[in-house]
């Protein structure tokens, strides 16, 4: 954390105490606009509950379950901490490593969040690999973002899954309603502890299957001629 600070880098979810992990991180824009990024883990990951930051002690906003309780809690702090116009984020590690199943508690959770009109964007993390994107009216839910680099290469096992293949995720908001305008998704690979471009065998891999697990939420995932991936909402399907 002190790193973090010396290095004016902004961070959420972690501290030295209860209030400094639960507090966001405020990222100022032009126009005065702000967005603003909430953390948390919770136990579903298998993060134990020893690692919750205390009044006293160090450690991590922990989130103990996925109840309408809790996301009311969550949603009745952004009120009061929020201005209107700030753009919210609430980024949660939850759920395994692998597999790409979604709990419906996580999607119940994720709903009654972005039903309280105040958040944009759900950011989903804990999977090694990327798993489903549900774009509705209400905002974004990036179910699991995969790993952006890691050290995993030669660990064999759940090849499959492709946790090699990276993704940046782009997404446009419009300031006043801060309504979803579009997602654009930008592939990549790891290799050799870094990121490159992949080849168009492996955009067209990620491709296929973020859209056959995005269909099953309503949402589709096409792949554009420059090899990047757009997410929109597929009226036809019933999510």
């Amino acid at each position: 954390m002190s790193s973090l600070r010396r290095l004016q880098i902004k961070s959420a979810g972690a501290g030295r105490n209860s209030a400094e992990a639960g507090a966001p991180a405020i990222l100022p824009l032009k126009d005065a606009g702000r967005v603003v990024v909430y953390s948390f883990a919770s136990v579903t990951s298998g993060t134990p509950k020893k690692w919750a930051a205390t009044y006293e002690r160090a450690g991590i906003n922990l989130l103990r379950d996925l109840t309408d309780t809790s996301a009311k809690d969550i949603t009745s702090r952004i009120s009061a901490d929020c201005r209107a116009d700030d753009v919210v984020v609430v980024s949660v590690h939850w759920g395994p490593n692998w597999g790409y199943e979604i709990d419906s508690e996580q999607r119940k959770f994720a709903h009654t969040l972005l039903d309280s009109g105040r958040i944009s964007v759900i950011h989903g993390h804990s999977s090694h690999h990327a798993k489903a994107i549900e774009l509705c009216d209400s905002g974004l839910i990036l179910y699991g973002c995969g790993d952006f680099l890691n050290d995993y290469e030669g660990i064999s096992g759940y090849e499959h899954y492709r946790g090699d293949l990276s993704l940046m995720y782009f997404v446009s908001i419009e300031r006043d309603t801060r309504a979803i305008l579009g997602v654009d998704i930008v592939p990549l690979r790891v290799k050799h502890f870094q990121l490159v471009r992949p080849e168009n065998g492996d955009v067209a891999w990620i491709q296929q299957r973020l859209d056959r697990e995005s269909r099953k939420f309503g949402t589709r995932i096409v792949k554009s001629d420059d090899c990047r991936l757009l997410a929109w909402i597929d009226r036809t399907e019933v999510a």
